[in-house]
């Protein structure tokens, strides 16, 4: 069994790859997702929804890694996610405009597989990027 780093490398070069199996290949049986809005969701059938969500919204969306901090069965991955909005994200409709997002990915692992994944990022930041929401004014 790989170290929580590596699996979590792992897991999101698939998403990277678009690798649907592999992405899911790595989800235990009782998976749970918790995205921006709070909201809980289980069952890596959910997990992949989420995933193909943001690949169907950012065709050539991509995930560039800048740290991975684990400890026990826990890792931290700090990433940018890039891509240009060609596809329905949300129910909304494809900008053209061009997304770059910081994000915190808290993955705990049980039994060398994701048992529950806690992703922190800024909506309003990526609203206002892809022009949904005004940008704040500036001093």
């Amino acid at each position: 069994m790989a170290d929580p780093a590596t699996m979590a490398r792992q897991y999101l070069e698939a998403w990277n790859r678009r690798d649907w199996a592999a992405y899911t290949g790595v989800m235990h049986a009782g998976y749970s997702y918790t995205g921006g809005d709070g909201q809980t969701q289980k069952g890596s059938e959910a997990g992949l929804a989420v995933g193909q969500m943001f690949a169907n919204g950012f065709p050539d969306g991509t995930i560039e890694i800048k740290s991975i901090h684990a400890t026990g069965n826990v890792a931290v991955v700090e990433f940018v996610g890039r891509g240009t909005h060609k596809g329905e994200l949300m129910g909304i409709a494809p900008t053209g405009k061009k997304l770059e997002l910081p994000v915190c990915d808290v993955i705990e692992f049980r039994d060398g597989k994701i048992y529950a994944e806690r992703e922190y990022f800024d909506v309003m930041h990526m609203m206002q990027q892809l022009g949904v929401v005004p940008a704040a004014a500036t001093a």
